[in-house]
């Protein structure tokens, strides 16, 4: 029993694990919509198309999390508008914003003095760092993506595999698109902050893909997605824990393992 009630004893090991916790409902919600539009590229396009974003308000001396999400939400409208008017593929879009957006950072980053902590941690993530203003930012949050994603559930799952229907019904197809694109920025942003690039990519991707192997229904997939990412962090931090390693990259590789034998439990259906 001491192996589980020993790293307890340490503030940052319990914020860390509800910071896990927190994440990977939050990537649930929204992590269900990437992997059923077939917009997975999504997650690692958005996490590092914020990147002029942090860089600008580093340059600035602003606050580094509003500049990301200032980012997001441009990143989000520009992949909505190339898609909508332009006539090419989502996936197009998403590839030429994100290559234009991250090399804006770059170009931005070249006129930085210096690198410093504080931009270097934003990018690069530490869960064991998190503190509790994180964790109430991340509440507040899920909070409101949870309630947003429940009003339109209807509406975005006509609006996302029978566009043709829904417009004949009136409804706002391409708004309706662009608030999802938006949200998924806005949870990137969060998660990368908070965790990483990397693990911010398997929580949204990874768990909410294992969890649609599983799952019948939309409702379902949400709750497994959440139920395994939980499980999968918190069994990654442990793991990091006593073995020493990292814990972002541990807990991914935690993740991975699950989507393999959620696959595999598939394949024996």
């Amino acid at each position: 029993m001491h192996v589980l009630t020993d790293p307890l004893q340490f503030g940052f090991f319990v914020r860390a694990l509800l910071a896990v916790v927190l994440v990977s409902v939050l990537c649930a919600l929204i992590g269900a919509w990437v992997v059923l539009r077939g917009l997975s590229y999504i997650g690692d396009a958005m996490s590092h198309a914020v990147f002029p974003g942090i860089v600008a308000a580093f340059l600035t001396k602003g606050n580094l999390l509003v500049g990301a999400m200032i980012a997001a939400i441009l990143t989000a409208l520009g992949i909505g508008a190339i898609g909508n008017r332009g006539g090419l593929k989502q996936d197009s879009a998403i590839g030429i914003v994100f290559v234009g957006m991250f090399s804006l950072g770059v170009v931005l980053l070249s006129r930085a003095p210096t690198f410093t902590t504080d931009l270097s941690a934003f990018l690069i993530g530490n869960p064991l760092g998190v503190s509790a203003g994180d964790l109430w930012g991340a509440l507040a949050v899920t909070v409101v993506v949870g309630g947003l994603l429940t009003a339109i559930q209807k509406e975005l799952l006509l609006a996302s595999f029978d566009p043709t229907e829904a417009r004949a019904v009136g409804l706002p197809v391409r708004r309706l698109n662009n608030l999802l694109l938006v949200l998924i920025g806005l949870v990137v942003v969060l998660t990368v902050q908070l965790v990483g690039t990397t693990l911010s990519v398997s929580l949204l991707i990874t768990s909410s893909a294992a969890a649609r192997l599983l799952a019948r229904s939309l409702r379902k997939m949400i709750l497994l997605a959440a139920l395994l990412g939980s499980v999968g962090g918190i069994t990654g931090l442990y793991l990091s824990y006593y073995l020493d390693t990292a814990p972002g990259a541990t807990i991914v590789l935690v993740n991975t393992a699950v989507f393999l034998l959620a696959l595999l439990v598939r394949r024996r259906e």
